[in-house]
């Protein structure tokens, strides 16, 4: 199943369907829920990256219990925007992902992410172990919101 544009997902998506964000990381996947009207995304946790069915099967598992109809995945491009090894990485695994859930797939850029949460989190005052524990689902948050507000109809 290939990937498609944000908007594209949107427009195919069920009523009442929510998006799942993924910010796949070499450890840990973040991930994200968008609330029914396609407007919010929040953090929703994290999951150890591992053997890819494995993680494809939890993450259908979210789909299934959210009623989520789509995945939205961050794609790590280069700091000038080029496709480089880690976006490739990045979004095979998300194909395959995809794939094995039978969800529909859009690739969103995330560069910077991680960086402006833990900014934010570091403004926050929130202690390093804190952080730690919670970057990589609002980093996946952060990419679903920007994906959610870059793809919305005009107002």
């Amino acid at each position: 199943m290939p990937a498609i544009n944000m908007r594209d997902l949107r427009a195919a998506l069920p009523r009442h369907a929510r998006l799942i964000g993924l910010d796949p990381g070499a450890r840990i996947i973040g991930v994200a829920l968008s609330d029914v009207s396609l407007m919010l995304a929040s953090p929703y946790g994290a999951i150890a990256r591992g053997k890819l069915a494995a993680n494809a099967a939890e993450i259908g598992a979210i789909a299934r219990k959210e009623g989520a109809g789509g995945l939205v995945a961050g794609l790590p491009l280069s700091m000038d925007g080029s496709f480089g090894p880690a976006a490739q990485a990045a979004k095979d695994w998300a194909l395959a992902v995809s794939q094995a859930t039978g969800l529909p797939l859009a690739l969103w850029d995330e560069r910077l992410s991680s960086a402006a949460v833990n900014r934010m989190m570091i403004q926050a005052d929130l202690t390093r172990a804190k952080r730690a524990k919670a970057v990589d689902a609002a980093a996946a948050a952060y990419m679903l919101q920007a994906a959610l507000d870059a793809s919305a109809g005009p107002a």
